[in-house]
């Protein structure tokens, strides 16, 4: 290859992210390439123009001084009022590392992380028949990836009011009521994954529930709708409930984890975000919120062979 243009693996070397980094760059057009029978191709004097015009504070740094940028991590999968502080907390205390983090669900989320779209997947996906978080999955959605699965806590779900719970719910029967509208969460979800097994389990039809097929893709837009009264209750954290100051009616204390490959594990910028875990800034941030558990927080529950 040309020292004047270099295809995605050497982009890749140059940059030292991963090659599945570019094809996430190249597809949201914030990277100089071209298309050359079927290659990409990158001129090497415009992508140094591009790091220096576009990456004014930790890539550009590291280029003047001659360093290699050190990580650039894609997450996808559920998500977590949480996550977005950890992630606060990483970039003040480690600002060379960048994690571009996507709400897909954590079905979803795993299946990127096998394809290669993605270098971690945020899940908690329940297995009714275990009783198990996750582990029970990875045969099925992750069979081409050798997964390493490390906790990040322990959370409570549960339904959402308005205070003083006007309409009096407290169970998965009231659902059914025709006086109450219900917020759902998108297919694929772990919290979607959790109501379809509590409706099931009651022998309650979905079509029972008024607005079971309206869903939205966080727990804040849940939080958000019943405070805002477009909905009379949806199934979130409790650390949402106390954000807009709702009722909350406990279902569950579920896991939380992070999932990756296990040669991504041993990256620095992984490392780095697992010891934030521990770390006094994040845990000052996070004590108020009181419906979290780190007890077994950056273990390492499960790494397949």
């Amino acid at each position: 290859m040309s020292e004047e243009m270099m295809n995605t693996k050497e982009l890749s070397k140059y940059l030292n992210v991963h090659e599945k980094q570019i094809y996430a760059l190249i597809s949201a057009g914030r990277i100089p390439a071209t298309r050359l029978t079927g290659k990409w191709l990158f001129p090497k004097k415009i992508v140094d123009e591009w790091l220096e015009e576009n990456s004014k504070v930790g890539l550009a740094q590291a280029k003047k001084k001659g360093e290699r940028i050190s990580g650039s991590l894609l997450a996808s999968g559920s998500n977590d009022p949480v996550l977005d502080i950890l992630q606060t907390c990483l970039k003040k205390s480690h600002p060379e590392f960048y994690i571009f983090s996507s709400n897909t669900g954590s079905t979803e989320g795993l299946e990127a992380l096998d394809k290669g779209f993605t270098d971690i997947a945020w899940s908690h996906l329940f297995d009714p028949e275990t009783g198990e978080y996750n582990i029970p999955y990875l045969a099925g959605l992750l069979p081409h990836t050798r997964a390493v699965v490390v906790n990040l806590f322990y959370r409570e779900l549960g339904f959402l009011t308005v205070p003083g719970n006007p309409l009096n719910v407290n169970s998965f029967e009231d659902l059914t009521r025709p006086d109450v509208r219900f917020l759902n969460r998108q297919a694929g979800s772990g919290t979607r994954l959790l109501i379809d097994y509590n409706l099931k389990k009651l022998n309650i039809a979905p079509e029972s529930v008024t607005g079971y097929d309206n869903d939205v893709y966080t727990h804040i837009e849940v939080g958000l709708s019943v405070f805002s009264g477009e909905s009379d209750t949806g199934v979130a954290t409790k650390a949402v409930a106390s954000l807009w100051n709702l009722d909350f009616i406990p279902i569950v204390k579920e896991r939380f984890d992070m999932i990756c490959e296990q040669s991504v594990f041993f990256q620095k910028g992984v490392q780095a975000l697992v010891a934030e875990l521990s770390g006094d800034v994040f845990r000052k941030r996070v004590e108020h919120l009181g419906s979290y558990d780190f007890r077994s927080a950056g273990k390492i529950l499960y790494a397949m062979s």
